[in-house]
């Protein structure tokens, strides 16, 4: 097993870091996990049997593994931590000061949650602010009132909402009822939604957000393959609707010269709308935005990028056309049309996509590209060859 302290852990996915773990005892594991980030950590441990997990938590080391364990992945509770300093509000600052001083030793104390009978949240205060209090004191009258909380089942998109004005370091998380379950480092919040939008960019193209630079290649070609057969089925309908058209294309050559000009343009244009909505999402944005008028909106964007484009490659169109003596004019007109109506409807998909994903459970980012790729190559070729056919 590797060593605890290497850092080359980090740059494994779940499954890997947990292959190289498992031949370690429980204490080996349990301290191991403690240099992971949180978010990190648990989905190790998830990947490791029911029974080893108890032992590791029952290895004394951390304990804080299994308590955010019963939580949905992409959650506040994913990331809870156990609160090292809950008092009562009676109790005295002198007797807390004291209690502490082991406490301290063991782990970084923030802040002193204070809590009724109920186990309710009534109050906080700052570990600073005990060494200006007087002893005699009791934390009801030092401590801040009704303190701001997130409650577990958040989303991490809307808990971030919440604490990107606040910057606090710790936050307490909540039940509905104001039960103190434990608390939420900041920087776990941050890195964990960092992680997120790093892994955007290639789930958007079928790469699990699991993978990392590190992780053994036939665990990459497992997470990467079944996609690229996805995206090779979607290919073969691409060419399946070119071919319709064969005929047209072998009568006027210049249609295939334009076929990568059509999709390339409604290709990257689909794209500039599918990553302002990925972004929406990931930011929590699309709060009170109307679904139906931001993809009209998309498909207006995709309009007039698309006339502006048209009107120059029905110009270069004809100009190629007129000199091979063939149909110019009505091949210019063909591809104005085409392009102007596969961008706009290119934009709107590129906005539909993801929300589509999203409305049936599927993270919006997973494999979007593909699935866009091919609906912006069949909009835009499927429209200029059928133009064409009819025009000429």
């Amino acid at each position: 097993m590797r060593s605890p302290v290497e850092p080359d852990l980090r740059d494994l996915d779940s499954l890997s870091a947990a292959r190289e773990l498992r031949h370690g005892s429980d204490e080996q594991i349990a301290a191991a996990l403690q240099q992971l980030p949180l978010g990190q950590a648990q989905k190790v441990l998830q990947r490791l049997d029911p029974a080893r997990r108890e032992a590791i938590d029952r290895a004394d080391i951390h304990h804080d593994l299994l308590l955010g364990h019963a939580y949905p992945d992409g959650t506040v509770g994913r990331l809870l931590e156990s609160a090292p300093a809950i008092f009562p509000p009676t109790a005295s600052v002198g007797d807390v000061i004291e209690t502490l001083r082991d406490v301290v030793r063991q782990r970084m104390v923030v802040y002193v949650f204070v809590v009724d009978a109920a186990g309710v949240l009534r109050g906080v205060v700052a570990f600073r602010e005990l060494v200006f209090a007087a002893r005699t004191q009791a934390l009801a009258e030092v401590m801040v009132r009704d303190p701001f909380f997130l409650v577990p089942t958040m989303p991490l998109v809307e808990a971030m909402h919440e604490v990107v004005t606040r910057h606090y370091p710790i936050y307490p998380v909540c039940a509905a009822d104001g039960r103190l379950l434990g608390m939420v480092r900041g920087a776990s919040l941050f890195e964990q939604q960092a992680f997120e939008i790093s892994a955007q960019a290639g789930a958007m193209v079928g790469v699990e957000k699991e993978e990392r630079l590190a992780t053994p290649w036939r665990r990459s070609f497992l997470f990467r393959n079944p996609w690229l057969l996805v995206n090779l089925l979607t290919v073969a309908i691409s060419a399946a609707v070119v071919g319709l058209f064969q005929d047209s294309i072998n009568k006027i050559v210049v249609l295939a010269v334009f076929l990568p000009v059509m999709a390339g343009q409604c290709g990257n244009l689909g794209n500039q709308s599918l990553a302002v909505v990925l972004r929406g999402v990931t930011l929590g944005e699309l709060r009170g935005v109307g679904v139906r008028s931001m993809v009209l909106k998309e498909g207006w964007l995709g309009f007039l990028n698309g006339l502006v484009s048209g009107v120059l490659a029905a110009a270069a169109i004809y100009w190629i056309a007129d000199a091979r003596h063939e149909p110019g004019l009505r091949l210019a007109i063909a591809t104005l049309v085409a392009m102007v109506a596969s961008c706009a409807l290119s934009g709107m998909a590129g906005a539909a996509i993801p929300l589509l994903l999203r409305r049936f459970g599927a993270d919006p980012a997973t494999a979007s590209g593909i699935f866009l790729s091919t609906v912006t190559d069949v909009l835009s070729m499927g429209l200029f060859l059928g133009l064409a056919t009819l025009m000429i």
